[in-house]
């Protein structure tokens, strides 16, 4: 069975989406629960850095095929003259190869992906986290030398590229989950994850004060 979630899709959106995993780590923490890493693919892999710049609460942070440079890949997925269509018209709707509808990109949305600055988050996220980024060779969708961007400015961070990889990981699935499970493990191991349950424990009871 496939399940959808509430809401509606929005093209940018970034911090929004950081400020709901925060909801669901929060929510978590309340519950005396460990969070032991965050994980996003794509877009979702710049939304948990987004997240780890915000808040220390997370010792783990892996990065699966994220952006680096926002700004870029935009007109393949909207076509020429972006901004000049998208503030005469207010948005742009994306079709499909066959011509059916599937989602609208309005100028605020567009606006909040062109804001998003990736370089002052990772300048931002705590030392003590730990950044696994992992990235395909053979990605069309996001270049594999935005990886490297991140490797340049995040402090704690670990740099995997998977030989002959896609942005899906269409033929890689074995080994991109390898490398995330054993990265998680060797920090589940680390004598410094009950220093984190207590954060994580004091931050539930802050929450609970509030309620």
């Amino acid at each position: 069975m496939k399940w959808e979630s509430e809401g509606s899709f929005m093209y940018g959106n970034y911090r929004r989406e950081a400020e709901d995993l925060r909801a669901v780590v929060q929510h978590f923490c309340k519950k005396e629960r460990l969070i032991t890493a965050i994980i996003g693919h794509s877009k979702g892999g710049n939304v948990v850095l987004l997240y780890a710049s915000k808040y220390n609460d997370v010792p783990t942070v892996i990065n699966i095929s994220g952006r680096f440079h926002l700004e870029k890949g935009i007109e393949g997925r909207l076509g020429k003259d972006f901004l000049q269509r998208i503030k005469q018209n207010g948005f742009i709707d994306i079709k499909n190869r066959k011509g059916k509808f599937e989602y609208r990109v309005t100028e605020e949305s567009l606006m909040d992906r062109l804001t998003t600055d990736t370089h002052a988050a990772c300048l931002l996220i705590n030392e003590n986290c730990r950044v696994l980024t992992i990235h395909g060779t053979m990605d069309k969708i996001v270049p594999a030398k935005d990886a490297l961007e991140f490797a340049r400015f995040i402090r704690n961070h670990r740099l995997h590229l998977i030989e002959g990889a896609d942005h899906e990981y269409t033929s890689h699935q074995d080994e991109l989950a390898t490398v995330v499970l054993d990265f998680i493990r060797a920090v589940r191991e680390d004598k410094y994850m009950h220093e984190q349950l207590q954060l994580c424990k004091r931050g539930a009871n802050f929450i609970k004060s509030r309620v």
